[in-house]
């Protein structure tokens, strides 16, 4: 070690910064700060086709089906898996694939969702943990069904929601994957999902 950087490193051990309590979020001077929308819902799913991603409000998983079949991308799949029971139609049964590298080939996959943020456009996205985790990331294509009702306006009410006790993995999803690292130019499905589409779908499923 330098003596420049121990000289340093002792300046900023001698330093002594005072506790601060946290704030209270439930005082009604902060509270009535926190961001609205009129219409939570509509508000998701504008930011989400901002950011590359659609959001399709349904009744039930009988009309997924239905706007599924619409879709392009899911139309030229030919590996496609689905933790929705009814939901799409599968040829690939995720329970017989041990090694999460094989999700690299499924073409479209269809999965749970929790909830979602209207002020950013993100899913929340769980689940056990194991193999079954990389499916949201190595799919070419995702769909995410979350129902309807669990739309909140911001990531405060987000926070207040997450909760871990019989979860081993989470973490919130907006949109395709993309980047503009390189000469700044968009790249959409560089590090996951080439499309994402979220289903708020009105009915229990």
């Amino acid at each position: 070690m330098t003596a420049s950087r121990e000289a340093i490193l002792n300046k900023l051990r001698k330093q002594s910064i005072p506790e601060t309590e946290l704030p209270d979020l439930q005082q009604p001077e902060l509270t009535q700060q926190w961001i609205t929308y009129p219409d939570p819902r509509q508000q998701f799913s504008d930011l989400l086709a901002s950011i590359k991603g659609l959001c399709l409000q349904v009744k039930n998983v009988e009309e997924v089906n239905q706007r599924l079949a619409e879709l392009p991308v899911y139309q030229k799949s030919n590996n496609i898996c689905s933790l929705i029971p009814d939901c799409g139609q599968p040829t690939v049964n995720v329970d017989d694939v041990t090694d999460p590298h094989d999700f690299k080939d499924i073409d479209f996959a269809i999965l749970p969702g929790e909830f979602c943020v209207a002020e950013n456009g993100a899913t929340w996205i769980t689940n056990d943990g194991g193999p079954l985790r990389t499916l949201y990331f190595l799919s070419q294509h995702v769909a995410l069904l979350v129902p309807a009702s669990e739309v909140v306006p911001h990531m405060h009410a987000a926070y207040e929601k997450l909760h871990f006790e019989n979860r081993s993995f989470g973490t919130f999803m907006a949109g395709p994957s993309k980047t503009a690292d390189i000469e700044q130019s968009l790249v959409i499905g560089a590090h996951g999902a080439r499309s994402l589409t979220v289903f708020l779908v009105e009915e229990p499923f």
